[in-house]
This record gives C-alpha cells, structure tokens and sequence, in this order.
C-alpha cells in the first residue's frame, strides 16, 4: 500500500527549513551571505593571465636571488678573467641596451617606479596625500641617495688609486683628454646600479601580490555596513565612510594604470638581469664586478630588510591605512607597529572591529557557525514564557 510521501520542506510555525532563516527571518538577521562578484570579461582573464607571468617573474624568491647574484659574479666572472668569451653585440660599449639602458639605468628604474609608488600607496592611504608623503615618498629618496653615494665614491676611488698609461699626466682628466688610459681600481658601477635597481623595483612592487582582493574585501565591507554586520575579518572593517569611498574611488580608477606600470616594472627588472650577464661576461675584472654587488646587496638589506621593518619612518611597500596581505610570507609590513593606523582602538591583527553594535563594553560578539555562506542556526530569541529559544536548521 502506498504510503504518502513526507514533504521536504514542512511548513508550519515550529518547522525546519533547509534554508537557515526560513521565510520569516529578515535580511538582517539571515548574517553570513556575501553580494557575489560580477562576471569576468575576456579581457580581464587576458590581463590576469599576463599579471600572473610577471608575478612569477619578477617575485622569484628574493633570497636565492641575491645568492645567484653574488655567486654568478664570483664565478661566471672569474671564468671571464681567464677564458675570454666570444665576442657578440652585446660586448660593444656602444650597443643599443648600453648606451639607451645601462648608462641612465637608474632614470629608468624611477620613471616607473615613482608613478607605482605613487598610485599604490596613495590608494593604500585612502587618498591621503601627507601619509604618502611621509611614509613612502623618503623609500625613493632614500635609494636614490645610495645609488648618488656609491657611484660617485667608485669615481673617487678610481682616481685616487690610479695611474696613467703614459708618466706626466697626475688626474685621471688630464690623462683621458690628451688621449691615454687610466687604470685604477674600477669598481664597476654598472653592477652596482643593475642589481641596486632590480632589487628596488622587486621590493616596490609587492603592493601589487593580492592587489585584486582589495575589490572584494570593498564590495563585502560594503554590504556588510548596508545591513549593520560587523565583518572581524575584513581588513577595512576600521575605515571611516570616507576613507571607504576614496578607496573604492581610487582602485577603480588607478588599478588599469597600476598594472600596465608592474608590467612595464617587470620588463625592465628581466632586462636588468639580462644585462648583469653582459656585465659579468665583457666588463670589468672579478673582483671589481663582486665588490659592487656586495654593495648593493649590502644597501637593500639595510634599508628593505633592518630599516624598513622598524618603527623609523618610512614605511614598508604595501603598508597604509589597512592590511591586506597577510596570507602572503615575502609581506613583512606585520613586524613592525603600524604608524600610519589613523584609528585608536583594536589592533586590525586582532580581529575584532570597534564599536560593534549590540555588544556592550568588555562583551565579546557571539560568532554563528555557517555553512555555505548562511548561519546554522540564528540568534536565541526570547519566547512567550522568557525562556530562550533557538530556530535550528536540519
């Protein structure tokens, strides 16, 4: 005899739904459900594919990066010292990378890496000029300063340490003018500047690694303030509305131009490298070429790696009004306190967002456990007789 079949979804005022809520809840109280992200466009899959070979690039693990440096230049020049390599274009002074590249390296290095800087950390500090200012505009400055130093101590001891093919002539100019060599310790500046760039537009490039979550973290720090949920994970939840609006306003209109400008970063840190190779195999003796890497590995570790962990202004790549990085380990900007938090209340790192509403002083917020995006169950809700009753889901 057939039997008839219970209903899936029972209805009545003490029944279940498989829908956690049911019917009668409202939006606000169904927490837990995110605004899904539009779709993407051919286009955007086109440039997320190449965004990804530059990561891959030039986010090479720095550590061995700075091993392969020192060790190439030890050894690959070594072998040049004894063993001269066939001669090709690059072994031209004048070939086009040379003259048009190397010799103004380092105008290259900031006619990209200053508009990143800036359009990156401006976003980062929600539109306030005077944090940029203070907390990254000195890391530009405070390279271009090494690089100014270094290069013109190798031309002081070049001089100072040197003597003319031809006896007569005392000053390396008056020897070069009248048409004679000058040999001396030539510590190769060429070096020196290709590796100095290549590790400063590594490090000034990282504000990009986990660039795209920005918009999602925006989009659910939005909805989440639409319906008065108080997100202890979302990194902007401590933003003001304004700051807010600047950034949604600024990522919107500066992530195109951002990319375009990694792109081109990484392009240019590939022909670093590239000419580093030139450099080790036809310029410069060993000693000379390692001395002046030893130098700018030196310098960026100073600054990248001691300085720029302290609480000395400036700030690390990457650091502004909120944190967005944490998942990723090359991202240090977590050591050190953060000086550009414009609030006063919880760390970010702690998870918990000031000023919850429905939570009293000293209270702690009762998290609902959630499946796919929708609470298990709600809320305990008082009934008819003051006892507490709670609507569980099967």
């Amino acid at each position: 005899m057939a039997t008839r079949r219970r209903p899936l979804r029972p209805t009545g005022p003490s029944s279940s739904n498989f829908r956690p809520g049911g019917p009668d809840i409202t939006r606000a109280e169904a927490k837990g459900t995110r605004p899904t992200a539009p779709p993407t466009s051919v286009r955007e899959i086109f440039v997320m594919m190449v965004m990804h070979a530059c990561k891959k690039t030039i986010f090479f693990d720095i550590n061995l990066k700075v091993a392969l440096y020192l060790g190439s230049l030890f050894v690959v020049s070594l072998i040049g010292d004894f063993v001269p390599f066939p001669k090709t274009y690059f072994a031209r002074s004048d070939n086009l990378f040379n003259v048009y590249f190397v010799k103004i390296g380092w105008g290259w290095t900031l006619l990209l890496s200053i508009p990143f800087i800036f359009m990156t950390s401006y976003t980062l500090c929600c539109g306030d000029g005077k944090q940029f200012l203070k907390h990254h505009l000195p890391r530009i400055l405070i390279a271009t300063f090494f690089w100014f130093f270094w290069t013109k101590m190798f031309n002081i001891i070049e001089t100072a340490y040197g003597k003319c093919t031809v006896k007569g002539f005392h000053t390396k100019s008056s020897c070069l003018k009248d048409g004679h060599l000058w040999h001396g310790f030539d510590i190769s500046g060429h070096a020196f500047i290709l590796i100095h760039s290549s590790l400063v537009l590594i490090e000034e490039a990282r504000p990009i690694l986990r660039w795209e979550s920005i918009k999602e973290h925006i989009r659910n720090e939005l909805h989440d303030r639409s319906i008065s949920e108080h997100s202890s994970t979302n990194p902007l939840r401590n933003l003001s509305s304004e700051q807010i609006r600047n950034l949604k306003f600024l990522y919107e209109r500066l992530t195109p131009a951002i990319r375009t400008l990694f792109i081109g970063i990484s392009a240019l840190q590939l022909l670093w490298d590239v000419m580093l190779v030139v450099t080790m195999l036809y310029y410069h003796r060993m000693i000379e070429k390692v001395l002046s890497g030893i130098l700018a590995i030196l310098t960026w570790y100073f600054t990248y790696r001691f300085w720029y962990r302290t609480n000395v202004l400036p700030d690390p790549p990457g650091s502004g009004s909120f944190f967005y990085q944490r998942e990723n380990k090359d991202i240090f900007v977590y050591k050190r306190t953060p000086s550009m938090t414009s609030y006063t209340g919880p760390s970010t790192s702690t998870g918990i967002r000031s000023g919850n509403s429905g939570t009293g002083a000293g209270t702690t917020q009762t998290q609902v456990p959630t499946f796919m995006g929708m609470p298990i169950y709600v809320k305990s809700k008082p009934n008819a007789s003051g006892n507490q009753s709670t609507d569980l889901s099967t």
